[in-house]
């Protein structure tokens, strides 16, 4: 196909192929209210400023430590998510600015 002013975005359809997994989607909806999804006692970082554990995400998800580390590797190339490191845990929260771009350009 070739580009033209009316091509898809890559950006737009690198975030869409990312939500088309179901188990994606779950994930970042879970995001959305990490309070409310995730329990904050063993949490060792603040899940609503620095986000949710992949160890923790992987507990409720029911998914291999890798399965999960690869999905949120492609919600974060999408730039749904964005990852910080806290020791040797990475933790992910939502990239609310991106997200907003993402609906309002669908």
């Amino acid at each position: 196909m070739a580009e033209n002013a009316s091509s898809p975005d890559p950006d737009v359809l690198l975030a869409l192929r990312a939500l088309s997994n179901p188990m994606r989607l779950q994930l970042l909806l879970w995001l959305r209210e990490p309070t409310l999804h995730f329990s904050a006692e063993r949490a060792i970082a603040d899940p609503v400023e620095v986000g949710i554990c992949v160890t923790h995400i992987r507990e409720k998800a029911n998914l291999a430590q890798s399965t999960v580390s690869a999905y949120m590797a492609e919600l974060e190339r999408a730039g749904l998510v964005k990852s910080t490191r806290v020791g040797k845990w990475t933790h992910y929260k939502r990239d609310e600015t991106r997200i907003a771009q993402l609906v309002e350009t669908l």
